[in-house]
């Protein structure tokens, strides 16, 4: 358990507070905030009591699709069901977004370590999110050879529930990315063109505007 898990009571609650946080006006079930944090239902239910017990948070209804019918005859509708929202009134909230927020972020060569078994990487790129540019089309670039996407997919997760917010990212093997590159794809422009910092290199991409990491 790191340090903020420890003063909190727990790393799931202190995923949760993130989570609310970096999703101020979004209305969260249950099912939903288990699923965000990767952790059990159960678990996730009483640490969100808890939160609404300090007023963090407050109860707010919210249209969501449920699966309903019996076995073989389900379908999906669109019911109102309970969940829960940021109480914009808490009374620390600033002091909770500097010391949540500001401590959450993944640092490049750790994002790298944690990309590394998805493949033989050839260069890991951040921008968005953790450069506080909200402008960036990305958060990760992620290019290498033999990329496993089902591992890519569950790293990026894993990073998603640390840090309590959806990451926009793409991954290219090696090949591609130089194919799209030479053809000035713009999505690679866009990304390479604007503020970011190299993470891992392995490519001899240019310095990037700010600088690298």
């Amino acid at each position: 358990m790191d340090i903020l898990g420890k003063l909190f009571g727990s790393e799931n609650k202190v995923k949760m507070m993130r989570l609310f946080l970096f999703n101020s006006e979004t209305t969260f079930s249950t099912d939903m905030v288990a699923d965000r944090i990767n952790a059990g239902v159960g678990s996730t239910g009483k640490e969100l009591i808890t939160l609404r017990q300090m007023k963090f948070i407050k109860p707010k209804s919210h249209f969501q699709n449920v699966l309903v019918g019996k076995k073989g005859k389900k379908k999906t509708e669109r019911q109102k069901v309970p969940g829960f929202v940021l109480n914009a009134s808490f009374p620390y909230l600033k002091e909770l977004q500097r010391l949540l927020l500001d401590t959450s972020l993944l640092k490049g060569d750790e994002i790298t370590r944690q990309l590394a078994s998805a493949g033989k990487l050839k260069l890991v790129i951040i921008a968005g999110l953790f450069i506080q540019d909200q402008d960036s089309r990305l958060d990760i670039l992620v290019v290498g050879d033999h990329l496993k996407r089902g591992t890519v997919d569950r790293k990026i997760k894993a990073m998603e529930s640390e840090i309590g917010k959806e990451l926009r990212y793409a991954a290219f093997e090696t090949s591609e990315f130089n194919y799209r590159l030479g053809l000035y794809d713009k999505l690679i422009r866009d990304v390479l063109d604007y503020p970011h910092l190299v993470a891992f290199d392995r490519l001899g991409i240019p310095p990037a505007h700010i600088g690298r990491r």
